[in-house]
């Protein structure tokens, strides 16, 4: 007897079926997770002096926007990062 978890498994592979990504994509996937880490951590680092910065000086509503604005900037940089990876593994299953 199958568990709901196998059946579930079935289910989704008939619905949408499973494809190989090739070892090219593979690596062109792993560039673009690096890449990104990279932009990350560059805006992470530029924005955080700023926001120590302003902290010493005591100016609590420009930390705060500082922080919102690296909360929002990693966000974007994070659904580009999907999308691209995105389109990759549509490549692959064409």
């Amino acid at each position: 007897m199958k568990t709901a978890y196998e059946l579930a498994m079935e289910r989704l592979a008939k619905a949408a079926p499973a494809t190989k990504i090739t070892d090219a994509q593979k690596k062109q996937l792993a560039e673009l997770d690096a890449r990104y880490a990279a932009k990350i951590a560059g805006r992470e680092i530029a924005l955080r002096d700023e926001i120590s910065k302003l902290a010493a000086a005591g100016d609590a509503e420009k930390v705060e926007t500082l922080q919102q604005q690296l909360v929002a900037e990693r966000r974007s940089i994070q659904a580009e990062l999907e999308e691209k990876k995105e389109q990759i593994r549509q490549a692959a299953g064409k």
